[in-house]
């Protein structure tokens, strides 16, 4: 690891990172520097500090007294005050007229150092009044503001009107420290650098720091030799400048000023929440001394301008975090009672995805996938498919801004022209994940000149020309995304946990329900077995005439047990494929639903004899289906009708197509389903349905929720309505499924 540099190492670019600004021993020749320590004696003095005030002045090591500065009390009690309360970095401000002449007097504490400055001022006082009206009347508008593009450009507008500098530019610092020029005012024949970017390191580290601490800084003359710093004898440091007006600044940036033709420049830094958050750099192409009145007028109105950009930030964010509580209790209510989460979250894609600013969403789980947004299914399917092939991760959000580089290098046609990914793992036992994708952020950036800095050699030798040239230099960026920002991040970490909290209460409740699946077997299978085991002693014992009534009894007794059994047993093994998120297996081929139907309504009046059934079906209904898993379908809701419906009323039945899907609807007379039951209709293992109907004590429960599992894997959906007396279920899906 490389030492820190000292005050008299030679800068160079591979260093001018580390160098020690806040120490330079220099100051700007326009001014005088003299600082005191806390018995009074002068340990540092700048150079041209004799020539510059025409007034008596300590030696170095003297002690202040009396005569000096004049012999004025002003002076003398802004020293004696700073001596005792010192508040480093807040500095006090006096004019002051020496030798005839009007100084602006700026004190402030370091330590138990108190550091004067003086800079000579102008005397026309018609100019400052005028500059006081300007200043009064640019926080006006500053403070009428209402977007941040607009506040920026009055406040690029006042400072130039304050200063006279030729050009006045607004940065604002993007989310890797580059700063682009966003707002500008300029003389006219000045060349353009609005929407310019300037890299990080144009600022580096530690000059970022003196920024936000000391938020405004004039370079009076760029061309002008800095004046050193004079130390009394046994000085144990060199003084800190941190807090200094006069301070002079790196050779570095005085070669970069001097690459853009600038004589003078000023920075004025905003500053929010303690962080550098923009600037506004002014410029002019020769010398300029700008009066400390008029730049502290300048910090105001940035000042003002901070406050209200932090304003407006704020309302932002209010806002966004609004829309993210109202979300997340979206999220919460679909969640919390679902039996399905990707079918309970599928309405709040479009939302979810806009809060994320996300132009695609995937959610999965269970061998369920909801695609929302321009990419295919079977693109979803194989990143979806790549992020659970991935190593255990240390954490269930994963981000990214270039999936192809950083994540899923294997996945790179499914994630052509998509970039930025955003996966919640809510469910790492049954492949649970919430996939947010950006596509890429193809932008070309308007450098001003190149962002590296491997340069040609310049007046002080290569390296000192940071920037050799400022003409436009483009670049292209491929392969990334826009990042996700903190808010977004934050948002992702709170529904991670919501969507975990429902998918842990819904696999307890799972659990407890395989628990309670045995005993419900043991129960609803005793019924059937105990039929088939009298019926047949009955056939062994030869009572009866087996080719007589008796023995037809005996033998629909049978076939009706072995169905039910039958029946039970498949319901259990297409339960547990899907609970283990297997899904239902689906052949389609092309088949008649309307013979189809017809042949199952002919068996269940022969079974069920008593039963009146009203039907209203074409001659033929073509269609690509499954057609035992549309048998299975029409069984489970003609099934359902038969045991709920009013005994002695018939149960209506409609099969018909309607325009490219198909409709099949069946009605029977019974009470409604109680409101409360009904988020639950379609949920497995239910034994209750709430219609006091003790006719259907051999189900399980299971009938609705494959119905709704085999109209999902055609397309389709299932919806449960009540009609003047009327118990209606109504299946829906397409007469051609899509792949």
């Amino acid at each position: 690891m490389s030492r820190p540099m000292a005050p008299g190492d030679e800068v160079t670019l591979d260093n001018c990172d580390q160098e020690p600004i806040h120490i330079p021993g220099l100051v700007q020749p326009h001014g005088a520097l003299l600082a005191f320590d806390a018995s009074g004696c002068l340990r540092y003095v700048s150079a041209q500090a004799a020539t510059l005030l025409p007034t008596a002045l300590p030696v170095l090591g003297e002690p202040l007294a009396p005569q000096h500065f004049d012999a004025l009390p002003e002076v003398h009690a802004a020293l004696a005050d700073g001596q005792r309360e010192p508040i480093a970095g807040q500095p006090a401000h006096l004019e002051v007229q020496l030798g005839g002449r009007p100084y602006d007097l700026i004190v402030h504490a370091i330590g138990t150092t108190v550091v004067a400055e003086f800079e000579p001022r102008p005397q026309d006082a018609q100019a400052h009044a005028d500059f006081a009206i300007a200043a009064h009347r640019a926080m006006g508008k500053l403070k009428r503001q209402t977007d941040l593009d607009a506040l920026l450009r009055v406040a690029t507008s006042a400072v130039r009107e304050l200063t006279g500098f030729d050009r006045v530019m607004a940065y604002r610092f993007r989310h890797d420290d580059s700063g682009e020029v966003v707002a500008e005012v300029k003389a006219e024949d000045l060349e353009p650098f609005e929407g310019r970017r300037y890299p990080a390191s144009d600022i580096p580290a530690q000059a970022r720091r003196l920024y936000v601490i000391n938020t405004l800084r004039l370079i009076a003359d760029v061309s002008a030799t800095p004046q050193p710093v004079l130390e009394a004898a046994r000085t144990s440091s060199p003084l800190d400048m941190s807090h200094c007006v006069l301070r002079s600044v790196s050779p570095v940036h005085i070669e970069y000023l001097r690459n853009m033709g600038v004589g003078a420049s000023m920075s004025i830094s905003i500053v929010i929440d303690g962080a550098l958050w923009g600037m506004l750099a002014c410029h002019h192409r020769s010398a300029l001394q700008v009066p400390y009145t008029v730049r502290m007028a300048c910090d105001v109105v940035a000042q003002v301008l901070a406050a209200n950009v932090q304003s407006l930030l704020a309302r932002d964010r209010a806002r966004e975090a609004e829309a993210a509580v109202e979300l997340r209790a979206s999220v919460i209510n679909a969640a919390v009672h679902a039996d399905d989460l990707v079918t309970a979250l599928a309405p709040l894609a479009p939302a979810l995805a806009s809060a994320f600013d996300a132009p695609a969403l995937l959610l999965a789980q269970e061998g369920r996938l909801l695609v929302h947004g321009a990419i295919s299914r079977d693109d979803a399917a194989d990143l979806i498919q790549g992020l659970r092939e991935l190593p255990e991760p240390h954490d269930d959000v994963l981000s990214t801004q270039a999936i192809g580089r950083h994540l899923l290098a294997n996945a790179s046609a499914a994630t052509a022209g998509w970039c930025g990914l955003l996966g919640l793992r809510f469910d790492s036992m049954l492949g649970g994940w919430l996939v947010l994708l950006r596509r890429e952020q193809i932008e070309t950036i308007h450098w001003g000149g190149r962002p590296e800095k491997e340069y040609t050699s310049g007046p002080r030798g290569p390296r000192l020309t940071p920037r050799g040239s400022f003409e436009v230099w483009k670049e292209e960026v491929r392969g990334t995304s826009a990042p996700w920002n903190d808010a977004q991040l934050a948002l992702a970490r709170q529904l991670l946990d919501e969507l975990a909290r429902a998918t842990t209460a819904r696999m307890a409740d799972l659990s407890r329900a395989r628990t309670e699946l045995l005993a419900m077997l043991g129960h609803d299978l005793r019924d059937p077995l105990q039929s088939i085991s009298m019926a047949a002693r009955v056939l062994e014992s030869g009572v009866g005439d087996a080719q007589g009534k008796h023995g037809t009894r005996i033998g629909q007794r049978i076939q009706s047990s072995s169905n039910r059994m039958a029946r039970l047993i498949s319901q259990v093994l297409d339960a547990s494929r899907m609970q283990t998120g297997l899904g239902l297996e689906i052949r389609p081929r092309a088949v008649d639903l309307a013979r189809l139907l017809e042949d199952l309504l002919d068996e269940g009046a022969v079974a069920y004899p008593g039963v009146l059934m009203q039907k209203h079906l074409p001659e033929s209904l073509p269609a690509h289906a499954d057609p035992d898993r549309m048998g299975q379908l029409f069984g489970n809701l003609l099934s359902n009708a038969r045991h709920h419906g009013q005994p002695g009323e018939p149960v209506t039945v409609v099969l018909r197509q309607d325009g490219d899907r198909v409709l099949f609807q069946v009605t029977n007379r019974a009470s409604p389903i109680p409101p409360d039951l009904v988020p639950n209709l379609y949920s497995a293992f239910k034994r209750h349905t709430g219609s006091g109907n003790e006719r259907n004590k051999g189900g399980l429960g299971l009938g609705l929720h494959i119905a709704q599992a085999i109209l999902r894997e055609h397309g389709g959906e299932i919806e449960y309505t009540y009609d003047e007396g009327h118990v209606v279920f109504s299946a829906r899906f397409p007469v051609q499924p899509p792949a």
